[in-house]
């Protein structure tokens, strides 16, 4: 993959931290300096970790479906894609209100639920050989910086950003995967 894919695959896996970030903004007393980098630090460092683990799931069954490989990636992709397009569509208003805490316990429970499509993400990686610490480091920092300004985002503007973010990250998460399949299939 090259850097730009790797970047919007960084952005895509990153969109449901931002979300969060942006609805995390909109219920916080208050959304300081401190809060927003403690939110990015959160986001970005597991959206980091996930990949790790995910590709050392991936390396330990390559031989058995190298032959398989970009149908996995693109199914991992189309479903990551789509479970964020759809998700987008079913949250009620409950849902989108994220709390207010910035806690550990509530920190790291949103810290890994929006960063299990990374871990997807790497199981993938493995497969197309992807390097994966420059990957990583570019999905950490990008998501480190998405979630920062997700939070002031939301603290300035309000959640009419919520919807279409979830819905570009998917988006962007199957396209993706297309572009892989199409390389594997046809080049």
């Amino acid at each position: 993959m090259s850097f730009w894919e790797i970047f919007l695959l960084a952005i895509g896996v990153s969109m449901d931290a931002f979300a969060v970030s942006i609805g995390k903004g909109l219920t916080a007393r208050r959304a300081s300096w401190r809060e927003a980098l403690t939110v990015g630090l959160w986001f970005g460092g597991f959206q980091a970790l996930m990949p790790v683990i995910g590709y050392y799931l991936g390396i330990s069954f390559a031989d058995l479906v190298t032959k398989v490989d970009h149908w996995i990636a693109f199914g991992l992709l189309l479903l990551i894609g789509g479970n964020m397009i759809r998700e987008a569509f079913q949250k009620d208003e409950e849902q989108q209100a994220a709390d207010s805490s910035f806690g550990f316990r509530t920190m790291l429970v949103l810290a890994i639920a929006t960063s299990i499509d990374a871990l997807a993400l790497g199981i993938s990686f493995a497969f197309l050989q992807t390097p994966l610490w420059s990957s990583i480091t570019l999905i950490g920092l990008t998501t480190f910086l998405f979630s920062v300004v997700g939070l002031l985002i939301g603290k300035k503007v309000g959640a009419r950003f919520h919807k279409g973010a979830e819905i570009l990250g998917g988006l962007i998460l199957i396209g993706i995967g297309l572009k892989i399949l199409i390389e594997h299939l046809w080049f």
